[in-house]
């Protein structure tokens, strides 16, 4: 299927393009402040109770949003989306397996952790699609991507982490019970009513953006307050901050370049192979954070933190790469085969009209 390219590539969001993402600051804000003012006693229960009420009205959100034609339109380029799922749901995890017994050794079992639930997320749908836009790449592609892989971790991120994290996570039936109640029947009370909120929803962005991001603004004061209070920043050293920024970054770089191998060597337009590599190479922060609180409880505060330092990470990279290839010309497309010469065809080709003698003897001297 040839890709589809759009005809002038949107500016990119303010916060793709800056050095460092202002809302990673505001999360951090939101650490420190959890590290100095601990929610504790009442106050801890209702920050608690305040970040469930958060997650469900984020998913609730997210589900009167989705339009479900659009995303079933988008998998009909189903060998791009099948590479993007595999580098999300199979390649990630794989290196977070490799990574997690050495992890575990150096920087203690909760980061590692942290590192290995990082690698079970679903891709992300806004920096994707603002990425590929800037590096004119396959848009509606990236926005199908973000969407399909969104909708497949809510499902397959619990049951990777139930199986590969072990007691990390525990999986019983409350702990099933709390995540269909924070994040599946709030996202299928969206999808249900979206028929009448979606077009006014979707007509106020800015305003989503800013009820999004403030829900997990709480959810990340309510993990780190339980963290403080279960002695997270006692096992913390700037050491193992900077061993957990070099882990991210290189589990960064090993992805880009194994998507864009593959991007080089598989039958895929330039602008497929450039939402390729956005695509299958991001984490969401929107869906892990909230994940992470109701799958960790108490110990969320810990498998957080490196999904931040990945967040921001991805960020600096790909706006980069974007920027970079923005300027670049196009790589060329690759070969298509072409059809074996027949008796018919060779009979239609135009003959040129043999020349008399006279016409191809040279002058008299």
């Amino acid at each position: 299927m040839t890709a589809h390219r759009v005809s002038a590539p949107c500016a990119p969001p303010s916060r793709a393009s800056k050095a460092v993402d202002p809302y990673i600051l505001a999360l951090l804000a939101c650490v420190a402040l959890a590290a100095g003012f601990p929610a504790t006693g009442v106050a801890r229960q209702a920050a608690t109770h305040a970040a469930d009420a958060a997650v469900a009205l984020l998913f609730f959100l997210y589900g009167a949003r989705l339009s479900a034609q659009e995303t079933l339109a988008g998998l009909r380029h189903w060998r791009l989306q099948t590479a993007i799922a595999i580098s999300t749901f199979v390649l990630f995890p794989v290196l977070g397996l490799v990574l997690s017994p050495v992890l575990t050794g150096v920087v203690g079992a909760r980061l590692a952790t942290g590192v290995l639930f990082l690698c079970l997320l679903p891709s992300t749908i806004q920096s994707s699609i603002a990425f590929t836009s800037v590096a004119r790449g396959n848009v509606p592609a990236a926005m199908c991507a973000g969407t399909c892989s969104s909708l497949l971790g809510m499902v397959l991120t619990p049951l990777l982490a139930a199986g590969l994290l072990g007691t990390a996570v525990r999986f019983d039936a409350a702990r099933l019970g709390d995540l269909a109640g924070s994040i599946l029947l709030p996202f299928l009370a969206g999808q249900a009513v979206r028929r009448w909120i979606g077009p006014a929803l979707v007509s106020r962005r800015r305003l989503l953006g800013y009820i999004d991001r403030g829900s997990i603004l709480l959810v990340v004061y309510s993990a780190f307050s339980q963290g403080a209070a279960d002695g997270l920043w006692n096992s913390l050293s700037p050491a193992r901050l900077l061993i957990l920024l070099a882990v991210d970054v290189g589990l960064l770089a090993v992805v880009l370049g194994i998507t864009s191998t593959i991007g080089r060597l598989h039958v895929f337009e330039p602008a497929d192979r450039i939402t390729l590599v956005f695509a299958g190479s991001k984490k969401s922060l929107v869906n892990g954070m909230p994940m992470a609180a109701v799958l960790f409880g108490a110990d969320a505060g810990s498998v957080v933190l490196p999904i931040m330092i990945f967040h921001q990470a991805q960020l600096l990279v790909c706006s980069v790469i974007a920027r970079h290839w923005s300027h670049a010309p196009p790589p060329p497309s690759p070969p298509r085969p072409t059809a074996p010469l027949t008796a018919l065809s060779a009979a239609a080709r135009p003959t040129t009209p043999k020349r008399r003698a006279s016409e191809t003897a040279p002058p008299h001297q």
